[in-house]
């Protein structure tokens, strides 16, 4: 199973360019991550017990911090304007 690796291990790989290739794959995964946070939120909201109120708190949290870390990524490796 491959190593995972940090933004900053993805970034220091050199430049990455938007395209709209790039621009649909992060839609895409953030399309996913919702329907894993929405289904995540329900599962808290209905679990009969405060351990699997827990467990899918915790898909919750991991789902928000996944799609902050995909908008982190997007942030950094857009490519910077010169304001000239």
């Amino acid at each position: 199973m491959p190593r995972p690796f940090s933004v900053e291990e993805l970034l220091a790989r050199g430049p990455m360019d938007e395209s709209p290739e790039l621009r649909l794959l992060f839609h895409r995964l953030n399309n996913q991550l919702g329907i894993i946070l929405a289904h995540a939120e329900l599962l808290e909201a209905k679990a009969p017990d405060d351990m699997n109120r827990a467990r899918a708190g915790q898909v919750v949290s991991s789902a928000l911090e996944a799609m902050g870390t995909a908008k982190e990524i997007r942030r950094l490796a857009a490519p910077s304007v010169d304001p000239q």
